[in-house]
Parts: C-alpha cells; structure tokens; sequence
C-alpha cells in the first residue's frame, strides 16, 4: 500500500521503501538467471551464447513496450487519487486497447524481422540458427509479457504493491521448472527456454485478471468504457511514449555493445552473457535503491521538508555506496567461482574473462551507486533536463567505449563500455545535485501532510546503470484512509491546522 515517506530517519525508510522494489527486481532478474544456468549446463557454451546475442534486440522492442504500457498506468493512478472512478475505468480501458494494439503488431511483425536483424547485428554464423528461434518465440509470446506489465502497473496504480510482486515470484518459479523440463528433460533446446517464459507470463497475466475480477472492482471495466476518445488516448500515449523511447534510448547502446561482441567471436559473447546475468543481481539492489531516493525527495518536496531532502539523499548516498562495495567485493574476490555457477568444464578462456568482466564492475559499483540516487534525487525534484542528459552521455560513453576500445583492446575494451558510461553520467550529477543541495538550503521549512506517492516500476530488462522503471516525477496521489471519530472530534473543537502541527510534533501522520 502507499506510504508516506515524510517521518522517520531518512536513511532507515528509504531502505525500507525499496525493500520491496528490489524483490520485484531480483525476481524479475531470476528468468534470465535461470535460463542462463539451464541453457549453459545443458545446451553448452555455443547456445548460451547465441540467448545473449538476442538480448539487445530484445531489449530494443519489448524495452520500449514495457516502458509505453507501464506509462499507461500513470494516468489511472492519477484518476484513482481523485476517486474519479469513471475515469479509472476509462483509463483502464484505453490502456488495455493500446496494450492490445501493441501487441499485435509486435506479435505479428518482429517475428519476421528476427533473422535480417541479427544478422544485421553482425550475429557469429554459428550462434544464428538458436539465437534467431529464441528471438522468435519471444516475440511470438509478447502479448503476455506485455499484458503482464501492464495489468501489474494498474494494480500498483491503485496503491497494491505486494499482489504483483507475489504472482511476479510464482511466475519466476514456474519459469525455473518450465526451463528445467523443457530444455532439460524433453530436450527442446533454446526454443524451449523462450517458451518456458512466454508460458510462465501468460499464467500470471490470468492471476492477474483473476485477481482483479476477485478483489478489484475499481478495476472493472464497463460496456460503455470501451468508447474511448481520441484526447484519453492521446494522452496515456502522452506519458507512455517517453518511457518508452528511455529504453530505447538505452538499447541502441546495448546494440552497439553487442555488435562489437559478435565481431570478438562466440566466446566473447557467451562470457559477456554470463557475466551480465550476475551483474544484473547487483545492478537491482542500486536501482531500488534510486527508485525509493526519487519518491522520497517527490513527497518530502510535497511536505515542504527540504531539510529532510537534503539528510535523505546524503545518507541514501552513502547507503548505496556502502551496498556496492559489499555487493563489489565478492565478484572481485569470488568472481570465476559465481561464474563457474553457470557453465562447465572445458570453458576456461571464457570463465575468465567474464569473471574480469565481474571484477571492473565490482571495483567501479560505487559510481553507479552515486549515480541511481542522484538521478533519483533530481527526477523526484521534478527535473527532466539533467536525468535525461546522462542517459545521452552514458549512451555517447558506451558506444565509444565500444567501438574504440573494442577495436584497440579487444574484449577488455568492450567490457569497460559500462564503467566509463557510468563515470561520464556521475561527472554531471554531482554538480548538478550539488546545485539543487544549496538551493535547498535556502528554503524554508514548512511541515505539510505530503501526498503519498505511489512508484510504478516497470517489470522489464535491466540494463548497465538502467533498469527500465517510471519514475513519476511529482506526486501520484493516493486515496488516504478515513478519518477516525476521534480526529473529526478535535477537528471541530480545536481546528485542522491545530491539530496537524500537533500531530506534526509527534510524529503522526495526520
């Protein structure tokens, strides 16, 4: 349920606030674990590596539909905190059709385009054939993937954070038992990792409904809900379509990154995938992290708390800092034995450069740590300008990484792409943070009720310093439970604002 932010030690709710966060993203990083084990142990290096070529395509157009169906639900948050439920409903409503549009054109054009861009993508000859059948499947499967976001984005719209993260985690498990069965007992190959996916989705897009038909009424949608206009689809078009070209800005990086992979050969690519699998764990503890630093700035700002804004994100600051180097340290000391976890004997060339993959990215955590919650502090002040500018550079960082260090240093070279991208973003915040830190200082504090906010984190890929999540820059407004008897009484005895800066004084939530 939502929660409000504005009491407390900083640094003890925000690591509370993102507690469930980063469930839902170390569930979410589970599939690509587990398909990573099974396919690695059973299927060998070569089919590892061919799942890892498809990732950057993947993350290309389903990135960019995960992040355009969970802005649809912004809109149904925002109606739900009026307690307008008609225009719930219609948001509801709408948010389904262009769901359901989307799909359909993923479904019925990606498939077809699979192969050329793979190839495109300068794609090992050898990886192609079960890069571009896993490729398929996963397209041929993207209505679930993409009703699942959007069904669990409207469920956290209306303040319920826990039920999509509880079928989130009995899809994953049914995922690691679906991959075991089909790629291991009935032998069905990478084809069989990808359908064990789409399968495990399409049950909890039906908890999903279930659950809503159950327990949601707000949630029903109406015969006379389906007559959408024009101006309600352009608006959730609106807030959707910029989250979607944030992960698309993100994957064009990733795309170069992996071409430069596919021209080091197979070996390169199956070490950069093993690798990334484990980097994606840690990637989710900083991201939640940042995620609950830009909703505790947004309702600290609506209670007119820059004092508690400024503690906040220093100590949130050190927090993350202090994570990345716990989370650092074993994959620089332990790094070839996590990476043994995922293939076997006879892999020794790339067991080692993917653990010196780990061992960068371990010594360089506390820049991305840094980064996460100042680009969370800014976007919950409201800023767009300056979070959007470190997602040009990193993407200018880690195409030139790419391409020139690639070329001169190989796969060393390739593997510093997220690290300087990382760098180059933190050279920007700091000021820039540093900035709005004084700025703050200068304000006055003034306690209010803020508004509780409630986060809609997308459940899609996780990339380098990315994690595709909305965060709502300003407060999504939550319907507050009923006064008690008790507080009406004082209300009309002593006056709202008394009793507020009584309450303030307490520390209770008025």
């Amino acid at each position: 349920m939502a929660r409000t932010l504005t009491t407390g030690a900083p640094w003890r709710v925000i690591l509370l606030f993102a507690v469930p966060l980063l469930l839902g993203n170390v569930v979410q990083q589970l599939y690509q674990v587990a398909d990573a084990i099974v396919v690695g142990r059973h299927l060998g290096i070569a089919s590892l590596a061919a799942v890892g070529a498809t990732g950057p395509l993947l993350f290309l157009l389903l990135g960019f539909a995960w992040g355009v169906t969970s802005g649809f639900a912004i809109p149904t948050a925002q109606a739900f905190g009026a307690r307008d439920h008609e225009r719930v409903r219609r948001s509801v409503a709408t948010g389904t059709l262009l769901t359901g549009a989307m799909s359909v054109l993923l479904t019925a054009g990606a498939p077809l385009i699979a192969g050329p861009a793979l190839q495109l993508l300068q794609t090992p000859p050898e990886l192609l054939p079960e890069a571009t059948a896993f490729t398929q499947i996963s397209f041929l499967g993207a209505s679930a993937v993409m009703f699942f976001n959007y069904l669990s984005a409207i469920i956290r719209a209306i303040g319920d954070s826990r039920t999509p993260l509880v079928f989130l985690t009995l899809s994953c498990l049914l995922n690691v038992g679906l991959v075991v069965l089909m790629v291991g007992v009935l032998g069905w190959g990478v084809g069989g990792a990808a359908f064990a996916t789409v399968v495990a989705q399409a049950v909890s897009v039906g908890l999903c409904l279930e659950f809503v038909r159950r327990r949601v009424p707000a949630l029903h949608v109406r015969r006379a809900d389906w007559r959408v206009s024009r101006a309600e689809v352009l608006e959730h078009l609106r807030v959707g379509l910029p989250m979607g070209f944030q992960a698309s800005i993100i994957a064009i990086g990733t795309l170069t990154v992996q071409v430069a992979l596919n021209e080091l050969g197979a070996d390169a690519v199956a070490a950069y995938t093993t690798a990334s699998r484990v980097d994606s764990l840690a990637v989710a503890f900083l991201a939640s992290l940042g995620l609950a630093a830009s909703m505790y700035t947004a309702q600290n700002l609506g209670g007119h708390r820059p004092d508690r804004i400024r503690r906040g994100v220093v100590q949130a600051t050190w927090l993350a800092v202090g994570t990345a180097v716990a989370i650092g340290v074993p994959f620089i000391l332990f790094g070839e034995q996590l990476v043994r976890l995922f293939v076997g004997e006879g892999s020794d060339g790339v067991v080692a450069d993917a653990a010196l993959m780990l061992a960068v990215d371990g010594y360089t955590y506390a820049s991305l740590a840094v980064l996460f919650v100042l680009r969370g502090a800014l976007q919950g002040l409201g800023h767009t300008m300056i979070p959007t500018a470190t997602g040009v550079i990193e993407l200018v960082m880690r195409v030139g990484a790419a391409i020139v260090l690639g070329a001169a240093f190989g796969f060393v070279g390739v593997v510093w792409s997220n690290p300087l991208a990382w760098i180059g973003a933190v050279v920007l915040l700091i000021p820039a943070y540093a900035r709005e830190h004084r700025r703050l200082g200068r304000m006055p504090v003034e306690p209010r009720t803020a508004t509780p906010t409630t986060p809609i984190p997308v459940v899609g890929p996780v990339d380098g310093s990315m994690t595709v999540d909305a965060v709502v820059t300003g407060s999504v407004p939550a319907v507050e439970p009923p006064r008690s008897t008790r507080w009406r009484r004082l209300v009309r005895s002593e006056g709202t604002d008394r009793v507020k800066r009584r309450a303030a004084r307490r520390g209770i939530r008025s």
